[in-house]
């Protein structure tokens, strides 16, 4: 008998306390767990009314059902389900509990109908997917793991101080349009920046993404940031200062990934740049805008995914992801390869990939609000994103010059789950009405249209004439080894350096505090004499005198 109103989370984290004792082929059973819950979300979201529990004076919707939230629902499934295949080979059951209790955690942020249970979730995300970094087992790894716990519970604070004084003033805890009015409002505005990567907010994203383990950097991408736009959409629709937050991060990121190194910080920082761009679209707040938001979300996750695995399957081979260490690896990973072109035609918006179809909507949303300058700041980015994304990381991972690396092809589960990937990636840029059919809000758009495409495939012309030209030239910037800060070297460098610093001061301020009284104590033993008997019989008398004027005062000012 199927289990009907059973919140998709409880299927994950049941499946989470079976996933330590299933070794070898037992751990394909894993895959039941986003299969199962995908067909009870199905065939019980038409009818569901939900869960809602009470107590006391609390009124909590544990599980509540909306389009909006069916969307992301559908979303984490396909996304718990590639990133269990990719991990199949995996034995570290850490990685394999962490990630079930960290797919099971988004799933219940996103079916929350109150602000306390989405706090619930929203700390149970950070501590997850925690494990997740933690489980590379590096120095580095443990160290940005640690900052990151650090700044998704500073997260969480605000979030729950911003949901207390929201139901002081209000009432109720329904989770609702909120509008930044007030702290509270605030308060839960900058912790929802947080985990979407707000500029000045953004640097846990990428600190410690690029860290975690292969499987890890794949959960990573498709959940925490997720929730954050979904929550957006819930609960600061039309948001004017969204669209200008949105367009600063879908420029800033660029200038810092084509400088980096390190191919999975490159696309950390694209991931920040697609949220810029999912943060427009909820600042805009038409339901064109929303729905474009929220659909770039879904493709965002699939597209960057299939990113992520490519370069997690020449990790895996190689050891690092290094683009000055790396060329060459189609000779012996061509359908890594090919997976990886695939991946970086979706997210450059070529026409008849996903990223095409989403990203087009919230453009076409900004030019209907005429938000001209904004229009063309994200033109730029879009351009910017074929630049770093689109060709930088096929280009320097597996074309570039001979690195002399032949590494064997990815595993046989690795090929699988990139195959998802890079298929859904086509179909939804072909048949871009299945997505289209799922969103929210009323949609009438149509992606296809000969002004958007030949606008389209203008940038991506004119963006690859430059990078061939730069690259010919020897302008275009090399890969280096080295490691490149943004704001992080605040925390990074600067406080530990301070730290050290102060320490070190403290320490010897207190050995020279040391000497200095030993050698005072050693002369005054030298030189002292001793105290005449009538001078100690004169200062006990005195101290007596002054204790009984004490007492005297005491008892006076009781008495008045």
């Amino acid at each position: 008998m199927w289990i009907t109103n059973l919140p998709p989370f409880v299927v994950f984290f049941v499946f989470a306390l079976f996933a330590p004792v299933l070794k070898g082929r037992l751990r394909v059973l894993l895959l039941l767990a986003p299969v199962w819950g995908g067909l009870n979300l199905a065939m019980t979201a038409a009818d569901s009314g939900g869960v809602t529990w009470q107590f006391t004076d609390l009124i909590l919707d544990l599980y509540y059902i909306d389009r909006l939230s069916l969307l992301f629902g559908y979303l984490f499934h396909i996304a718990a389900f590639i990133a269990l295949i990719y991990s199949l080979h995996v034995k570290d059951s850490v990685q394999q509990v962490s990630g079930l209790l960290y797919a099971g955690s988004a799933l219940g942020a996103v079916f929350a109908g109150d602000m306390l249970t989405v706090f619930i979730f929203w700390e149970l995300l950070a501590v997850t997917s925690a494990f997740l970094i933690w489980a590379r087992r590096t120095p580095e790894a443990i160290r940005a793991a640690n900052r990151y716990v650090v700044i998704q519970v500073l997260s969480g604070v605000l979030m729950l101080t911003g949901v207390i004084m929201l139901y002081q003033q209000t009432g109720t805890l329904r989770l609702a349009y909120i509008g930044l009015e007030g702290t509270a409002a605030w308060l839960i505005f900058i912790a929802l920046g947080i985990k979407c990567a707000f500029p000045f907010f953004h640097t846990w994203l990428t600190d410690a993404y690029p860290l975690a383990t292969p499987t890890g950097t794949l959960y990573l991408s498709a959940f925490t940031t997720k929730v954050a736009i979904y929550l957006l959409a819930r609960t600061f629709p039309g948001e004017p200062l969204l669209i200008y937050i949105g367009a600063a991060m879908t420029c800033f990121p660029i200038f810092y990934a084509v400088i980096e190194n390190d191919l999975r910080k490159v696309l950390a920082y694209s991931l920040i740049n697609q949220l810029g761009f999912m943060v427009c679209g909820i600042g805009v707040g038409t339901a064109l805008a929303l729905n474009g938001a929220v659909a770039h979300a879904f493709n965002d996750v699939i597209f960057k995914g299939l990113l992520f695995m490519t370069m997690g399957a020449v990790l895996t081979r190689v050891g690092h992801v290094n683009g000055s260490d790396l060329g060459g690896l189609y000779k012996t990973m061509p359908r890594t390869t090919v997976f990886c072109l695939i991946g970086a035609a979706s997210i450059s918006a070529f026409p008849l990939f996903s990223g095409f179809v989403s990203k087009s909507m919230v453009m076409a949303a900004l030019l209907e609000q005429e938000q001209i300058i904004v229009w063309l700041m994200l033109l730029f980015a879009s351009a910017g994103v074929f630049h770093h994304a689109g060709i930088k990381i096929p280009f320097f991972a597996f074309f570039a010059h001979d690195s002399g690396l032949r590494p064997k092809e990815a595993p046989l589960n690795m090929q699988l789950a990139m195959a998802i990937g890079a298929t859904l990636c086509i179909l939804i840029g072909v048949h871009p009405e299945w997505l289209y059919s799922l969103l929210p809000w009323e949609n009438d758009y149509s992606p296809y249209d000969m002004t958007h495409t030949l606008t389209q495939l203008q940038i991506l012309f004119f963006s690859a004439l430059a990078f061939v030209w730069l690259n010919k030239q020897g302008l275009y910037p090399p890969e280096l080894r080295s490691v490149n800060l943004d704001v992080e070297w605040l925390y990074r460098r600067l406080l530990p350096s301070s730290g050290r610093r102060m320490v070190n001061s403290l320490v010897s301020a207190r050995s020279s505090f040391r000497r200095n009284a030993r050698i005072i104590a050693d002369q005054f033993a030298r030189r002292s004499t001793p105290m005449p008997t009538g001078t100690v019989t004169i200062l006990t008398r005195r101290m007596a005198w002054v204790f009984i004027a004490l007492m005297l005062l005491v008892v006076g000012s009781l008495v008045l």
